[in-house]
């Protein structure tokens, strides 16, 4: 095993380059989602190419990330991610001079692809070369990756929609990639090749783990739009992902190389780990997705409106999360009574959520991203602290191929309830306010006026909508108290990374009893 790499200013810079790409990734897919819409206009698809165009990015990054953590050790961290970095930049380039959509089909799943590539290199990194007393904040900087580049992805798209340059939704990518290539060749250490490892690849265990994916992802993003069970496709993407991924665990239980280490899932807190935050995902949509939903659906709000909003969540995690990394990294503080910490300010945050009316407006919602604005970092942090104190550096390609694809896989799953949610219960407010009203579908009954009809039946629909937002937020609590409930049950304490012990010395040999290296003295001649 090679010596570990003194951390210094060089070694320091490549590792921001990795966050840079890192954060990139995330926030230049979140802001094309956001303007997917005026995106696909502006190219002239379908609203149904469109969404595959979603579809196919989501399973490629998914399904990238089952693997990068065994490509970056084959054929050395330095190598894959500089080469991840230049062909995001390049692809994202690419996508928007595409003139047929085969061609931006192509160019999504080459994108979908590098970004995959990314984001695991950033825990993997953490754990390998930061010193004992500096790794929660690697840790911090990727909780970022969740709790801070998300939240970016309005105020750019308001920014690229000002502008008027649609363009600038792939292109806003390029730069950093490319900063964050010169930043990781200049930084990083150079390994050398493994290619005996490919001798010993899980061949089959990729192949069922990529197939799995890539139907969960295209059966969940196409579900709702497909209507589910009606559709044979859908049908057979759920099932033959589930079925596959099932055999996939079981396949990687007895391998000797897998690509899921499903033993580590022994150790309690690693486990904990892997269920909080895919529960997590869920609970994102408190901060993000709903106000920003509400306030674009029901008060007609642009991007640019929305600008103050996205920022009052984002611009603090860039303190935040080192911050908490700062307080748990003392062993009087008990990591777990900082989660539930979090947890509590996120229920608080439901709650009041779940008492919006159609007069709300972007100031209603100040309070209640600033409660998610600190309750996220407290759970996330913590949370990566006790998942990964008990790795060893070998173990953490391991570790990053189940954290980040399950993680991926989960931000799809939350997605995928949370509009499906949306639609159940805005299609039940409307049948039963226009059962109220005395409205027979959208046709007016009784002693109601014809003209009136249509602007009751608008009303109708705008406090549908509103009470399937309120219902949403109660819809989290759920999540938020079982994960209360399981962080004081399942984890045992975690403690703040310490320094390797010293190896003990030898002990000197005695003159008395010689060593048994000293060669026999000669007997005398004649003896």
């Amino acid at each position: 095993m090679a010596a570990p790499q003194p951390f210094n200013l060089r070694l320091a810079l490549g590792l921001v380059g990795i966050l840079l790409a890192s954060l990139m990734s995330g926030v230049g897919e979140r802001v094309t989602q956001t303007v997917l819409t005026d995106v696909v206009g502006h190219f002239g698809f379908s609203h149904d190419e469109g969404s595959w165009l979603t579809t196919i990015y989501s399973a490629a990054e998914v399904s990238m990330m089952l693997l990068a953590g065994w490509l970056a050790v084959t054929f050395s961290l330095r190598r894959f991610a500089i080469g991840a970095c230049l062909s995001l930049a390049l692809f994202s380039l690419l996508v928007p001079l595409a003139d047929s959509f085969p061609l931006m089909a192509g160019l999504r799943v080459a994108q979908g692809l590098a970004s995959g590539s990314i984001l695991p290199l950033l825990m993997m990194s953490a754990l390998r070369f930061l010193p004992w007393h500096s790794k929660l904040y690697g840790l911090s900087a990727y909780a970022m990756t969740a709790t801070f580049g998300p939240y970016l992805s309005a105020p750019l798209a308001a920014l690229y929609g000002d502008l008027g340059d649609w363009n600038l939704v792939f292109w806003e990518t390029a730069p950093v990639c490319l900063l964050a290539a010169a930043l990781v060749s200049w930084g990083l250490p150079q390994d050398p090749l493994k290619l005996e490892r490919c001798k010993q690849f899980d061949w089959l265990g990729a192949l069922l783990g990529v197939t799995a994916l890539c139907a969960l992802v295209a059966g969940m993003t196409q579900g709702e739009r497909l209507d589910w069970g009606n559709s044979p496709l859908i049908v057979a993407l759920l099932t033959t992902g589930g079925l596959v991924f099932v055999t996939f665990l079981i396949h990687e239980w007895f391998h000797p190389m897998p690509l899921y280490k499903l033993q580590l899932l022994a150790r309690r807190n690693f486990a904990f780990g892997i269920i909080t935050l895919c529960t997590f995902m869920f609970l994102t949509l408190a901060a993000g997705t709903i106000p920003a939903a509400f306030l674009g659906e029901v008060q007609g709000y642009r991007p640019m409106q929305l600008f103050p909003v996205m920022l009052t969540m984002a611009l603090p995690q860039l303190l935040l999360a080192p911050l908490v990394a700062t307080l748990i990294n003392r062993k009087s503080v008990d990591s777990r009574y900082v989660m539930a910490t979090g947890l509590v300010l996120i229920l608080i945050s439901c709650l009041l959520g779940s008492q919006l009316t159609s007069d709300w407006n972007r100031d209603n919602f100040y309070l209640i991203e600033v409660l998610n604005t600190l309750g996220q970092p407290m759970v996330v942090v913590p949370l990566l602290m006790n998942a990964t104190g008990a790795l060893s550096p070998l173990e953490g390609p391991f570790a990053t191929a189940m954290v980040n694809s399950l993680r991926a896989l989960f931000t799809v799953v939350a997605s995928t309830v949370y509009g499906s949610f949306l639609v159940t219960r805005e299609a039940l407010h409307t049948t039963r306010l226009g059962e109220a009203l005395g409205l027979q579908g959208n046709q007016p009954a009784g002693l109601i006026q014809v003209d009136a009809a249509s602007d009751i039946t608008t009303r109708i629909s705008e406090q549908a909508s509103v009470m399937s937002y309120a219902d949403a937020y109660l819809a989290i609590i759920p999540f938020v108290v079982a994960l209360l409930i399981l962080v004081m049950v399942l984890p045992i304490r975690a403690y703040p990374p310490q320094p390797a012990p010293a190896p003990a010395p030898q002990p000197e040999p005695s003159p008395a009893q010689p060593s048994q290296a000293q060669p026999p003295q000669a007997q005398p001649s004649g003896a």
